[in-house]
């Protein structure tokens, strides 16, 4: 199992369980993603994703997405994509 930094969180909204992150990479709706940080490590698979509230099924580098996760996030974690 392979995995690539594509992206870190800046913001977490804990009520809709949505990460904020920049993306340094490609991601797209139904890749794994694992989110990783100093207490924070879990594993998730991208269900929805959007760009200023705009449902997308994928991004590039440098878009600013919201991505729906399965565990806490926290500002500066770093975000890999799982192959």
């Amino acid at each position: 199992m392979s995995e690539k930094l594509i992206g870190r969180v800046v913001h977490y909204y804990g009520g809709i369980g949505v990460a904020g992150v920049v993306l340094s990479g490609k991601l797209k709706v139904g890749d794994t993603v694992r989110v990783k940080g100093h207490t924070t490590d879990f594993t998730s698979t991208v269900e929805s994703m959007e760009i200023d509230h705009t449902t997308v099924k994928k991004a590039k580098k440098g878009a600013d997405v919201g991505i729906k996760v399965s565990g806490r996030a926290r500002e500066h974690d770093e975000v890999y994509r799982v192959r």
